[in-house]
């Protein structure tokens, strides 16, 4: 290690940062600057990706947890030769490539957008799960080395609870985590709000845990050796480290290790900007500039990869040639291939829950998708995900050979490792929770839209009728919140999310064939505890009529010439609605139904096509078990939906249906009303 050029790269790495929030005027130069000889000395010697292909499928990934150090990020990344100099003077601009916190671009080095903190090195933790997935179906030539950097903050956040102990307990040890220690908080210094032992609680987690001083360059070097050693732990490695390292004051003062550096430029006058870059051998008028010795340290590094990916490539191509069938099957993962599903062949019995569609159609697809891992938060018998468990087995440490990821109790944990396991690339993720802790998920959700990476997720036991649960476990408000996802569009204009709440057997199992076939967005299948009678069939094919309306969004179940009235709903509530219209044409009223299982669909659909499922000028009334909200802009403004507007209560589900006015009578009564009115 030429220690001269590899401390001027660290230096280098420090000036660019720090330079970045100064321009900017706005940003987080003080951990960036703390952190650089850790991403310096990974990057320089260590970690192993294509300087010709960010995409290249044995990469080392690298997961930034604290994304508010994006400055040091995109230095090394600029060393590396993924970001030119003025790119790196745009920093947090419009239209930049260099947002304040980073944004999902493995092309260019970044494999997460990080989001709030704690999620970045829970994504690797997911991330190093799909690696060691993959090797025991194809074998170690395709083992990588999952690079996760997190900070004090990070560390605080609850969710590394919940991924040290999974990460620990899986024995992820192609999992290396560095622990920037510097200290110092945003608001206040560590020691103000913790006292925790964390080298004890990672050991105790199972992980092998390093003490270093993190600005040292020759103990880095030697931590990430004895790492990548490691055989049967993550490795966490505690680099003590100085906020702020190399600032000094416009009058020669230190001001290392200082709060104020930690969230806002050096200086509002730039004296102190000016002397820190002449501290770190910069020239504080010109400091967009990659001094000579560290271009050269960084070329020759890329000379070095190449090397070492050619002749990486090589052994997939033997492997390859070796095995057809298996790289076959491996090319079908990483190009989003589906095996044939026959969907309606699926078999169900007549009027189940949704929730046991679902495990009839999980239990097919732990037969024919090979690439897929399904999770529960400990309710796998409840959410039904077991369907999928049965003919698979569970990870157990230092065994992936199994399909299935028991996340114990920890729904946001569970969320976003999938997100990494989805980043990682040729593993399909999903899972499973009751509906009311969506809620517990939502950060990770959303990171998930904001990515648009291709999770599952099962939410069961969909509204009040979990009934004795009582209130703190029956979902009122959780469909409004979960649909704003599909109002949020994405940069095609597109849902941002797929929200699917079937309502019969055949719609579930046609929700399963879209949330499969979307690569683009997360799916989310919003599914019953209860059993709920199969919707009519005018044709007499039930799932055909399902197919070729839930994939519109909404579609008319009923059918009534002329209708007097409209009957909007989706999930449990559209069978009772057939059961109201029924009862209005007895009376020689005449209601048509409609199925709306997804309402951002529906929305996207042409307005000719939309006018023929809810005719302008015709009544429109809806019923949902949530928040009315849910589905007011499908009745219209003239419409009306009756939901509810409190909380559950603890009783069996149908005597809270009755209470709550969820029956054939009082739902006709209401339509009746509102027809007059």
């Amino acid at each position: 290690m030429n220690l001269s050029a590899i401390n001027h790269a660290a230096d280098n790495i420090r000036v660019l940062a720090a330079s970045m929030v100064e321009k900017a005027k706005s940003g987080h130069p003080g951990g960036a600057m703390g952190g650089a000889d850790f991403v310096n000395v990974l990057y320089s010697q260590f970690l192993v990706t294509d300087p010709d292909d960010g995409k290249w499928l044995g990469r080392d990934r690298f997961f930034l947890d604290p994304g508010h150090m994006s400055p040091m990020l995109y230095s090394v990344l600029a060393l590396f030769g993924h970001y030119t100099l003025a790119e790196l003077e745009q920093f947090r601009q419009w239209g930049s490539p260099t947002p304040g916190h980073p944004e999902l671009h493995p092309e260019r080095g970044v494999e997460n957008t990080s989001g709030p903190l704690g999620q970045g090195h829970t994504m690797a933790v997911g991330c190093a799960i799909a690696e060691r997935f993959m090797a025991a179906r194809f074998g170690e030539w395709m083992s990588h080395k999952t690079y996760a950097f997190i900070s004090d903050g990070g560390i605080q956040e609850e969710i590394s609870q919940g991924a040290g102990r999974l990460a620990g307990y899986l024995g992820l040890h192609n999992l290396i985590m560095f622990y920037d220690s510097n200290r110092v908080q945003l608001s206040t210094m560590v020691d103000a709000v913790d006292r925790e032992d964390v080298a004890a609680k990672y050991r105790a987690w199972h992980w092998n845990v390093i003490e270093i001083n993190g600005n040292d360059p020759q103990e880095i070097a030697q931590a990430i050796i004895a790492a990548q050693g490691e055989k049967e732990r993550p490795t966490l490695i505690i680099g003590n480290t100085v906020m702020g390292r190399g600032v000094v004051k416009a009058d020669g003062s230190n001001f290392e290790g200082q709060c104020s550096t930690h969230g806002q430029p050096l200086s509002a006058s730039g004296a102190d900007y000016a002397a820190t870059m002449k501290n770190l051998g910069a020239d504080p008028e010109n400091p967009w500039v990659i001094f000579d010795d560290v271009k050269a340290l960084y070329d020759e590094r890329r000379r070095e990869l190449r090397e070492i990916v050619k002749a990486k490539r090589a052994e997939q191509a033997a492997w390859e040639a070796a095995n057809p069938e298996l790289a076959k099957e491996l090319h079908t993962f990483l190009d989003n291939k589906l095996p044939e599903i026959d969907w309606k062949a699926i078999p169900h019995k007549p009027g189940i829950a949704s929730r046991q569609a679902s495990a009839d159609v999980l239990g097919v697809l732990a037969e024919k998708v090979n690439n897929m891992i399904v999770s529960s938060a400990d309710l796998a018998n409840s959410d039904k995900t077991d369907a999928f468990l049965k003919k698979t087995r569970p990870f157990t440490n230092g065994d992936f050979s199994g399909a299935f990821l028991h996340a114990g109790v920890s729904e946001l944990t569970m969320a976003a490792v999938m997100n990494g396991i989805a980043l990682h690339g040729g593993v399909i993720g999903a899972c499973g929770t009751f509906f009311v802790f969506s809620d517990y998920m939502k950060p990770a959700v959303r990171m998930a839209a904001l990515m648009e990476l291709p999770v599952k997720y099962i939410w069961t036991h969909d509204a009040f009728r979990v009934g004795e649960d009582g209130p703190t476990h029956e979902p009122v408000e959780q469909e409004a919140q979960i649909r704003l996802m599909e109002e949020l569009r994405n940069f095609n204009g597109e849902p941002s999310m797929l929200v699917l709440r079937p309502g019969d057997a055949a719609e579930t199992s046609v929700a399963w064939a879209m949330a499969m076939e979307n690569f683009k967005t997360p799916s989310a299948l919003i599914l019953s505890r209860q059993n709920i009678p199969d919707l009519p069939a005018a044709s007499g094919d039930r799932f055909a009529e399902a197919n070729a309306g839930c994939r519109r969004g909404g579609y008319v179940v009923v059918e009534a010439e002329n209708p007097d009235v409209i009957l909007v709903a989706n999930g449990s509530e559209v069978s009772l609605l057939c059961e109201v219209a029924a009862r209005l044409a007895e009376e020689g009223k005449k209601a048509r139904v409609v199925s709306v299982p997804s309402i951002g669909l529906f929305f996207l659909q042409d307005a000719d096509y939309r006018k023929a499922v809810i005719t302008p000028g015709v009544p429109a009334f809806g019923l949902t078990a949530g928040l009315p909200s849910t589905l007011r802009e499908v009745v219209g403004a003239d419409g009306m939906v009756f939901g509810l507007d409190h909380f559950g209560a603890s009783a069996p589900y149908k005597v809270l249906d009755e209470k709550f006015g969820f029956t054939v009578d009082h739902v006709k009564g209401l339509v009746e009303n509102f027809i007059k009115a």
